[in-house]
């Protein structure tokens, strides 16, 4: 009789294997060894071992489903309880409830991970809600669309929950961005109409425009297109297209006006040309007259220049204020010394200046005297008062003195 370490071949041929403690039959091989009866069956046992180490394998790579790898143990463990062959049986089924235990501990795993991942979309999605309710009254209309439409594709790449949750938190974000969409067309609405407005508004003064633009009113017409432009600064913008189009046709015509009255300008300031030479040589002869020395004169010679200028006419408009300019400050000067005449011999002013004089002469001598009388007694104290205030009446008096002279020069 020939044995090995998990089975034997009885003197009958017939071969058995040991599983634990129970010993069972697994064949025979005719005309064979009994080496050659085991090594035929060990070689079953081989193919069972490397179904199971293959099994093994693919599940430490995660390659079976855990479903899968139910299935394949529950079929193994009917193999090798039913195997007719020899090796360690019992190994194998101890390596089979291992794999079980495992693929149990894996389906714990991923229900975890299914849970927390439910648990994440469930957060993401009430995040997302949570934002669009805040956006719904928003105001800033394109960046608060542009947000709404992220946050619809972050909803979609979300993972789905159970329906009644998902459906409610749908709800609330659908209604959402009805409130934000139904706002913004309200309010684009509002501006379409005040747009139309505006544009009737530009229209009207275009027309105005237009109308004006043959005028020959120069002064009068001028004064108009202001008008008219500052209407069209408070009027407001009318559509991007609109607003362009109204503003060439409102520029077009106010340039046809000034472009014609600057032509009409540009004749007359050649016409003008002899004047201006006129005005130089009177503004010449009128600053002649600096520095004033005797404003009557003066003022008589001022007088004949001014007669002559108004009876010359009008200079070209770009020489008009230098040349005015010019024979103004000579008129200043005049009024300025004419001024400061009448300040010097005002009768008034004479006798409040002499007033002043006699009172601070007579008040030094006063106090001189009190000082005297203070220096005789022997107080110190007093004198040292006294000269202080003396001191101090003697430069109001210098002061006073050379206003006074001012009236007697």
């Amino acid at each position: 009789m020939a044995s090995s370490e998990f089975g034997r071949v009885a003197e009958d041929g017939t071969v058995y294997v040991t599983v634990g403690d129970v010993e069972r039959p697994v064949g025979s091989y005719p005309g064979a060894t009994p080496e050659e009866a085991l090594a035929y069956f060990a070689r079953k046992y081989d193919a069972l071992d490397a179904e199971v180490t293959l099994l093994e394998q693919r599940v430490a790579k995660s390659e079976v489903a855990l479903k899968d790898v139910d299935a394949s143990v529950e079929r193994l463990r009917i193999a090798v309880a039913t195997a007719n062959a020899v090796g360690d049986l019992a190994g194998l089924s101890t390596r089979l409830d291992s794999l079980a235990e495992r693929a149990a501990a894996r389906r714990v795993e991923a229900d975890a991970a299914r849970a927390q991942a439910r648990e994440k979309a469930r957060e993401d999605k009430e995040r997302i809600v949570t934002e669009a309710e805040g956006l719904a009254t928003a105001t800033s209309w394109k960046a608060s669309g542009d947000r709404f439409r992220e946050l619809l594709d972050e909803w979609k790449k979300a993972p789905r929950l159970d329906r009644r949750a998902d459906d409610e938190l749908w709800k609330r974000f659908s209604a959402a961005r009805s409130t934000f969409d139904k706002s913004r067309r309200a309010h684009f609405a509002s501006l379409d109409a005040e747009r139309a407005e505006i544009k009737a508004r530009k229209e009207a003064l275009v027309r105005k425009a237009e109308e004006l633009s043959t005028s020959t009113e120069w002064g009068e017409t001028a004064a108009a297109y202001r008008d008219l432009m500052q209407q069209w600064k408070t009027s407001g913008r009318a559509g991007r297209d609109d607003e362009e189009a109204l503003w060439q046709r409102f520029r077009t015509a106010q340039d046809v006006f000034f472009a014609a009255r600057n032509a009409t300008f540009d004749v007359r300031d050649q016409e003008f040309r002899g004047n201006l030479e006129q005005k130089e040589a009177l503004v010449v002869e009128a600053e002649g007259l600096l520095p004033i020395t005797d404003h009557r004169t003066a003022r008589r010679a001022l007088r004949s220049i001014g007669e002559r200028w108004e009876a010359i006419g009008h200079v070209p408009r770009g020489d008009r204020d230098r040349i005015e300019g010019r024979l103004r400050r000579v008129e200043d000067a005049v009024r300025d010394a004419e001024q400061a005449e009448w300040r010097r011999t005002n009768p008034e002013a004479r006798a409040r200046a002499e007033a002043t004089v006699n009172q601070l002469q007579q008040s030094i001598a006063q106090l001189e005297t009190k000082a005297e009388k203070a220096r005789t007694a022997g107080k110190a104290k007093d004198v040292a008062d006294a000269e202080a205030a003396i001191e101090a009446r003697r430069s109001w008096l210098t002061e006073a003195e050379k206003a006074l002279a001012e009236f007697t020069a």
